[in-house]
């Protein structure tokens, strides 16, 4: 047995990174993430082959069981996913989402309507980032489809409005637990001469990849800027319609051979959504209250505290509910209902799947210290200039390489703290603004990421079609971001960073719409 310890090492990068790349290159996700298992559990029980076992088997069973209990994370979440896949099936099936989009067809008429409706529910559903994904993808799947948006450029949609916006919204899940994590990092520092809410909103200016993420997609969206893999997955949808590459099979999340009913209605989709917003919201509140105990209520403290999984499991049954009372009311059969359901639930079980295996993976890496080992390589002594532009990069590549963002806000926001009160105190707010912007770009590129599994899978789309369709955009998202932490570094200013962000963002905008109009043109049915 091998006694060399690779925790917190630069062999801690090993299993994300094989199981990263063998998923780009082999796109078989689960071989891949069942690899990047075994040679985490390998290193970490020093390549004995028994305790590797035994090891992956109490992983796996940890993924439900916690300390003689139900998980309360994993299996409410697990549970939303199979329950809301009922919903969508259900909603298929009482002909109401054929209805929402002969609705939508006489209101919205062009693919750049489609789009900006996506875009535009991506904002409004701002509350948690998995509800996100898997509500703006199957309110705006039918309506995507009618006008031929392949399911690449829709789960890039879905997947660009659902961290971004969250990641800036005070109140929402994201946004009370990065606010604790500050409230506490200030507490331990003894920095008083600010609040954690206040300095949150104040970074908002600051978190220029979020900005420039969305940013972005509303140039790609106006200007019908498609390139890489994202064009020829565009030509593939107008040209022979295949919204998907169906060589790979169903995706998670794809719509089933159901019947559809005849007497369906828009409000066979509305309602059960609307049951899910103000059910998730509710149970959110609910849940953060009971948490509590004896202190006050406060709205933030409740989101603080919530179960988000839980309340989004109660949630996605209130909408189930409401969509069987609808299939009911239209006089749907037993067998019709049955078989639904059934399908419905199948439908998750590729990102159920997919889920498990990323869970694993992020156990494996959280205990061989990958993200710690990453985190150290930032020296304070370090000039100052380059300082914001090197976190945000570094916490790029944690939440790359261990698949969680809110993971990365735990690892490296105290580091970025620490910091900035040994060089500059004046750059407290921009040093943490580049963690949270650094952790959603790495999330957004990430294989083994829970978001971009459900921002596929709200959308319908094959998990690594998605990533390599999005990855351009990420990257020069990541790119101008860059730039603009650069500036904040050299100038102190928050302001001259956004600016330069901004220049940035036009000149990537002038040189890929050129580069657009020298390529040969997409059918015009794919034209805004």
């Amino acid at each position: 047995m091998v006694s060399f310890d690779f925790a917190n090492s630069a062999f801690a990068l090993l299993p994300p990174l094989v199981a990263i790349l063998m998923a780009v290159f082999t796109r078989r996700v689960l071989l891949s993430l069942g690899v990047g298992v075994l040679i985490g559990a390998l290193m970490h029980n020093g390549f004995g082959p028994v305790a590797t076992l035994t090891d992956i088997g109490s992983r796996a069973i940890g993924l439900f069981i916690d300390d003689g209990a139900i998980d309360t994370w994993n299996v409410p979440l697990l549970g939303f996913l199979v329950v809301l896949g009922m919903t969508i099936a259900m909603i298929n099936a009482s002909g109401a989402a054929k209805a929402f989009a002969r609705w939508a067809r006489r209101r919205v008429k062009t693919r750049r309507d489609a789009r900006l409706m996506t875009m535009a529910l991506g904002f409004v559903v701002f509350i948690d980032d998995y509800f996100n994904t898997l509500a703006v993808g199957s309110v705006a799947k039918p309506v995507a489809d009618d006008h031929k948006i392949s399911r690449e450029e829709l789960a890039y949609g879905v997947d660009s409005t659902a961290a971004p916006v969250c990641v800036m919204a005070p109140i929402s899940s994201w946004g009370a637990y990065i606010v604790g994590l500050i409230g506490t990092i200030f507490a331990a520092r003894e920095i008083s001469d600010i609040g954690a809410l206040n300095a949150f909103i104040q970074m908002i200016p600051m978190n220029l990849y979020a900005l420039f993420a969305l940013g972005l997609l509303g140039c790609v969206i106006v200007f019908n800027l498609q390139i890489g893999p994202m064009a020829k997955a565009a030509r593939r949808a107008t040209e022979t319609g295949e919204l998907w590459d169906g060589s790979k099979g169903l995706p998670p999340g794809a719509d089933l051979d159901l019947p559809e009913a005849d007497n369906g209605s828009v409000w066979g989709l509305l309602l059960p959504i609307l049951g899910l917003v103000v059910a998730s919201v509710y149970f959110m509140l609910a849940t953060g209250a009971a948490n509590l105990g004896d202190a006050p209520f406060t709205l933030m403290g409740a989101l603080e505290n919530t179960d988000t999984t839980i309340a989004l499991f109660y949630a996605a049954l209130v909408s189930l509910t409401i969509a069987l009372g609808m299939a009911l009311r239209q006089k749907l059969s037993g067998a019709v209902i049955g078989r639904a359901l059934i399908s419905g639930a199948k439908s998750m079980l590729p990102a159920v799947y997919i889920l498990l295996f990323a869970w694993t993976i992020a156990g494996v890496i959280g205990d061989l210290e990958t993200g710690t080992y990453l985190a150290s390589l930032v020296e304070s002594s370090m000039p100052m200039w380059v300082l914001p532009l090197l976190i945000f990069l570094l916490a790029g590549v944690t939440a790359f390489a261990t698949g969680t963002s809110w993971g990365t806000f735990a690892i490296m926001l105290p580091i970025a703290a620490d910091i900035a009160l040994a060089a500059d105190v004046a750059m407290l707010l921009p040093l943490m603004a580049a963690v949270l912007a650094g952790a959603v770009f790495g999330d957004h590129c990430s294989p083994i990421s829970d978001t971009t599994v459900l921002s596929g899978t709200g959308a319908g789309c094959h998990h690594i079609d998605h990533v390599t369709t999005q990855l351009p955009y990420a990257l020069s998202v990541a790119a101008i971001a860059g730039l603009g932490y650069l500036a904040i570094g050299i100038t102190h200013s928050a302001l001259a960073g956004f600016l330069v962000s901004l220049v940035a963002l036009v000149a990537w905008v002038v040189v890929v719409r050129g580069y657009c109009a020298r390529q040969a043109p997409l059918p015009a049915a794919s034209q805004a």
